[in-house]
């Protein structure tokens, strides 16, 4: 068994590996990937290269950890939706009104994933190709998809094609948001928003 001292050490060092992530991912998500170094990461932090390197050994490994900590973040919140007693209907209302808090709350999570992740896809081929980074969050959409199906209210159909459908509205709506395109705030488009992808997955 692991001693209390141990594991302190450990919660320390998890905690601010976590700190490192939030940190970098801000960076990157205002900076860009490819013109944030790993020491002006470090210096945000206030933390000397050298160490940073215990924590994280490449600017590659840093962007692969970031991506599997959104995926988890969301994945949470996902689950929790699942696991609520709602109808279909109403928890399509309650992941489009979850995702666009997460895009005005913390717009860094959603600015990694559709402008680092998606964008820059070479950065993760060796060690995110597939799923596997954002094997949380996908897993939860997945379920949601078959209970929704199992319960005759969603239309059998091609999972990726159902979730394409399912991120391209709220991927495309924050993207516009980002871009101070919406003549509205986010949030006024949750229902319509809601609404849209339920009419187009719903079985007829």
């Amino acid at each position: 068994m692991k001693s209390e001292s141990e594991k302190s050490v450990r919660t320390k060092k998890e905690d601010r590996k976590t700190s490192i992530m939030q940190t970098a991912l801000k960076l990157f998500s205002s900076e860009g990937f490819y013109t944030t170094t790993m020491p002006a990461i470090a210096k945000k932090v206030g933390m000397s290269v050298g160490n940073f390197y215990n924590y994280f050994s490449s600017k590659d490994e840093l962007a692969k950890e970031i991506m599997l900590y959104i995926s988890s973040v969301l994945g949470e919140q996902l689950r929790e939706i699942n696991m609520s007693e709602k109808s279909v209907r109403e928890k399509i209302d309650m992941i489009v009104k979850m995702y666009f808090r997460i895009a005005q709350e913390r717009p860094e999570l959603i600015e990694y994933f559709l402008r680092i992740f998606l964008s820059n896809r070479e950065i993760f081929t060796k060690s995110c190709s597939g799923m596997v980074c954002v094997s949380d969050f996908v897993t939860e959409l997945m379920l949601f998809f078959d209970d929704g199906v199992q319960s005759g209210v969603l239309k059998d159909q091609d999972f990726f094609s159902a979730l394409g459908l399912f991120m391209g509205y709220l991927g495309g709506m924050v993207f516009l948001n980002g871009e101070e395109v919406l003549p509205q705030p986010l949030h006024d488009y949750e229902s319509a928003i809601a609404e849209n992808i339920y009419n187009a997955l719903r079985k007829q």
